[in-house]
Protein backbone atom coordinates (compact mmCIF):
# COMPACT_ATOMS: atom_id res chain seq x y z
CA UNK A 1 0.00 0.00 0.00
CA UNK A 2 1.14 3.48 -0.60
CA UNK A 3 1.24 5.63 2.55
CA UNK A 4 1.44 9.19 3.04
CA UNK A 5 2.69 10.32 6.15
CA UNK A 6 1.99 14.27 6.63
CA UNK A 7 4.97 15.14 9.12
CA UNK A 8 8.24 13.72 9.61
CA UNK A 9 8.62 14.11 13.37
CA UNK A 10 9.28 11.50 15.97
CA UNK A 11 5.54 9.75 15.35
CA UNK A 12 5.94 10.28 11.62
CA UNK A 13 9.44 8.80 11.10
CA UNK A 14 8.60 6.02 13.83
CA UNK A 15 5.24 4.64 12.03
CA UNK A 16 6.92 5.29 8.61
CA UNK A 17 9.48 2.84 9.99
CA UNK A 18 7.32 0.26 10.77
CA UNK A 19 4.90 0.34 7.89
CA UNK A 20 8.35 0.20 5.43
CA UNK A 21 9.10 -3.06 7.59
CA UNK A 22 6.14 -4.77 6.72
CA UNK A 23 6.20 -3.90 3.15
CA UNK A 24 4.58 -0.83 2.53
CA UNK A 25 5.40 2.15 0.20
CA UNK A 26 5.88 5.44 2.46
CA UNK A 27 6.37 9.17 1.37
CA UNK A 28 6.47 12.08 3.63
CA UNK A 29 4.58 15.47 3.34
CA UNK A 30 6.95 18.08 5.12
CA UNK A 31 8.51 20.94 4.62
CA UNK A 32 11.38 20.29 3.76
CA UNK A 33 12.26 20.93 -0.17
CA UNK A 34 10.96 17.66 -1.91
CA UNK A 35 9.01 16.85 0.41
CA UNK A 36 5.90 18.80 0.31
CA UNK A 37 2.69 17.65 1.65
CA UNK A 38 0.19 18.32 -1.58
CA UNK A 39 2.36 16.04 -3.34
CA UNK A 40 2.48 12.70 -0.90
CA UNK A 41 -1.27 13.32 0.00
CA UNK A 42 -1.75 13.40 -3.79
CA UNK A 43 0.21 9.96 -4.42
CA UNK A 44 -0.77 8.29 -1.20
CA UNK A 45 -3.88 5.57 -0.73
CA UNK A 46 -3.81 6.09 2.79
CA UNK A 47 -2.66 9.22 4.33
CA UNK A 48 -1.74 9.65 8.03
CA UNK A 49 -1.81 12.85 10.19
CA UNK A 50 1.49 12.81 12.22
CA UNK A 51 1.68 16.77 12.65
CA UNK A 52 1.27 19.01 15.98
CA UNK A 53 -2.17 19.18 16.68
CA UNK A 54 -2.15 23.47 16.72
CA UNK A 55 -1.03 22.58 13.00
CA UNK A 56 -4.07 20.20 11.77
CA UNK A 57 -6.20 23.39 10.25
CA UNK A 58 -3.41 24.53 7.94
CA UNK A 59 -2.91 20.94 6.65
CA UNK A 60 -6.58 20.08 6.37
CA UNK A 61 -6.81 23.95 4.36
CA UNK A 62 -3.73 23.00 2.48
CA UNK A 63 -4.45 19.20 1.54
CA UNK A 64 -7.92 18.84 2.19
CA UNK A 65 -9.05 18.67 -1.16
CA UNK A 66 -6.52 15.60 -1.64
CA UNK A 67 -8.12 13.56 0.98
CA UNK A 68 -11.37 12.43 0.05
CA UNK A 69 -12.46 8.54 -0.32
CA UNK A 70 -9.18 8.19 1.69
CA UNK A 71 -8.12 6.46 4.69
CA UNK A 72 -7.07 9.16 6.89
CA UNK A 73 -5.68 7.92 10.29
CA UNK A 74 -5.22 11.44 13.48
CA UNK A 75 -2.24 10.57 14.94
CA UNK A 76 -2.58 14.21 16.91
CA UNK A 77 -3.14 14.37 20.21
CA UNK A 78 -4.82 17.72 21.91
CA UNK A 79 -1.58 19.76 22.54
CA UNK A 80 -0.91 22.84 22.50
CA UNK A 81 1.85 25.01 20.47
CA UNK A 82 3.45 25.57 24.16
CA UNK A 83 3.08 22.03 25.41
CA UNK A 84 -0.07 22.61 26.95
CA UNK A 85 -3.47 19.93 26.91
CA UNK A 86 -6.19 21.47 24.93
CA UNK A 87 -9.28 21.24 26.47
CA UNK A 88 -11.16 18.50 24.67
CA UNK A 89 -14.92 19.50 24.93
CA UNK A 90 -17.66 17.81 23.96
CA UNK A 91 -15.73 16.40 20.60
CA UNK A 92 -12.28 14.75 19.73
CA UNK A 93 -10.06 16.12 17.71
CA UNK A 94 -10.79 12.97 15.29
CA UNK A 95 -14.35 14.11 15.37
CA UNK A 96 -13.57 17.58 14.14
CA UNK A 97 -11.04 16.47 11.55
CA UNK A 98 -13.87 14.37 9.92
CA UNK A 99 -16.03 17.55 9.76
CA UNK A 100 -13.47 19.09 8.04
CA UNK A 101 -12.64 16.65 5.61
CA UNK A 102 -16.28 15.05 4.91
CA UNK A 103 -15.77 12.89 1.78
CA UNK A 104 -12.43 11.11 4.25
CA UNK A 105 -12.56 7.65 6.01
CA UNK A 106 -10.82 9.55 9.28
CA UNK A 107 -9.65 6.81 11.83
CA UNK A 108 -7.95 7.45 15.31
CA UNK A 109 -5.15 5.37 15.61
CA UNK A 110 -1.36 4.94 17.42
CA UNK A 111 -2.18 8.57 19.52
CA UNK A 112 -1.62 6.37 22.62
CA UNK A 113 1.50 5.35 21.90
CA UNK A 114 5.02 7.02 22.59
CA UNK A 115 7.34 7.08 19.23
CA UNK A 116 10.13 5.51 20.42
CA UNK A 117 7.38 1.87 20.61
CA UNK A 118 5.43 3.07 17.45
CA UNK A 119 7.06 1.43 15.02
CA UNK A 120 6.92 -2.20 16.67
CA UNK A 121 3.89 -1.90 19.02
CA UNK A 122 6.04 -3.13 22.02
CA UNK A 123 7.96 -2.46 24.72
CA UNK A 124 10.67 -5.55 25.11
CA UNK A 125 8.41 -8.55 25.32
CA UNK A 126 5.50 -6.65 25.64
CA UNK A 127 3.02 -6.37 23.13
CA UNK A 128 0.80 -2.94 22.97
CA UNK A 129 -2.69 -2.59 22.75
CA UNK A 130 -3.34 -0.35 19.33
CA UNK A 131 -6.20 1.53 20.23
CA UNK A 132 -8.68 2.21 17.01
CA UNK A 133 -11.98 4.35 16.51
CA UNK A 134 -13.71 5.72 13.33
CA UNK A 135 -17.07 5.45 11.51
CA UNK A 136 -16.24 3.55 8.97
CA UNK A 137 -15.85 -0.20 9.25
CA UNK A 138 -13.71 -1.31 6.36
CA UNK A 139 -11.19 1.90 6.94
CA UNK A 140 -11.01 0.72 10.74
CA UNK A 141 -10.71 -3.05 9.56
CA UNK A 142 -7.71 -1.39 6.83
CA UNK A 143 -6.04 0.45 10.70
CA UNK A 144 -6.43 -2.46 12.46
CA UNK A 145 -4.68 -4.46 9.89
CA UNK A 146 -1.44 -2.52 9.57
CA UNK A 147 -1.32 -2.32 13.05
CA UNK A 148 -1.50 -5.88 13.76
CA UNK A 149 0.80 -7.06 11.07
CA UNK A 150 3.79 -3.66 12.98
CA UNK A 151 3.67 -6.13 16.21
CA UNK A 152 0.42 -4.80 18.07
CA UNK A 153 -2.69 -6.11 19.39
CA UNK A 154 -4.95 -3.86 17.96
CA UNK A 155 -8.51 -3.00 19.62
CA UNK A 156 -11.53 -1.89 18.34
CA UNK A 157 -12.91 0.91 20.59
CA UNK A 158 -16.03 1.37 18.21
CA UNK A 159 -17.17 4.82 16.41
CA UNK A 160 -15.43 8.01 15.97
CA UNK A 161 -17.08 9.54 18.95
CA UNK A 162 -15.22 7.44 21.15
CA UNK A 163 -11.84 9.10 20.05
CA UNK A 164 -12.16 11.19 22.95
CA UNK A 165 -11.55 8.82 24.87
CA UNK A 166 -8.23 7.80 23.29
CA UNK A 167 -7.06 11.18 23.24
CA UNK A 168 -7.62 11.53 27.31
CA UNK A 169 -5.97 8.37 27.16
CA UNK A 170 -2.88 9.82 25.01
CA UNK A 171 -2.62 12.96 27.40
CA UNK A 172 -2.58 10.47 30.67
CA UNK A 173 -0.01 8.53 29.39
CA UNK A 174 2.57 11.63 28.69
CA UNK A 175 1.13 13.07 32.16
CA UNK A 176 2.67 9.69 33.69
CA UNK A 177 5.67 9.91 31.58
CA UNK A 178 6.73 13.20 31.74
CA UNK A 179 4.65 14.80 35.12
CA UNK A 180 5.99 11.68 37.31
CA UNK A 181 8.69 11.08 35.60
CA UNK A 182 7.94 7.35 34.75
CA UNK A 183 9.82 8.28 31.05
CA UNK A 184 8.37 6.75 27.61
CA UNK A 185 8.62 3.01 28.07
CA UNK A 186 5.52 2.70 28.74
CA UNK A 187 2.66 1.43 27.03
CA UNK A 188 -0.96 0.40 27.46
CA UNK A 189 -2.21 -3.16 27.52
CA UNK A 190 -5.71 -4.56 27.39
CA UNK A 191 -5.67 -7.92 29.41
CA UNK A 192 -8.74 -10.00 28.26
CA UNK A 193 -10.27 -13.50 29.99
Amino acid sequence: MKVAIIGKGHAGKAIGSGLTRIGHEVRYGHREPGERPALAAEWGELVIFAIPYHQVSNVVANIGHLLDDKVVIDVTNRIGPNGEPVPCGSTSGAEELQKALPLAKVVKAFNTVFAANQSTGHIGDEQLAGFVAGDDPEAKGTVMSLMKDMGYAPVDCGPLRTAQYLEAMGLGIMQMAHGTGMGTSIGYCLVRK
